[in-house]
């Protein structure tokens, strides 16, 4: 699906996974390394703050990888 989107109606895409491999496979062009798979953008086993603090780090990740121009597939 995000392969599609960037293709065909030009809009960029990142794609937050826990499984790099797999996103590789299917040629996702913007690829952002999740947490956990049962936990992805965060960590319940992490204090209130600290959780907020790696959820907004991630975000901003996916942000900057929004952001940059790429010719190839890239791992942020």
């Amino acid at each position: 699906m995000v392969k599609e989107l960037e293709e065909t109606v030009d809009v960029p895409v990142v794609h937050v996974c826990t499984v790099v491999p797999i996103s590789l496979t299917v040629g996702a062009n913007r690829i952002v390394p999740a947490v956990a798979i049962p936990h992805p953008l965060g960590n319940p086993d992490l204090e209130k703050g600290e959780e907020y603090i790696l959820r907004k780090k991630l975000v901003e990740q996916a942000l900057r990888a929004l952001a940059t121009e790429v010719s190839e597939q890239t791992v942020f």
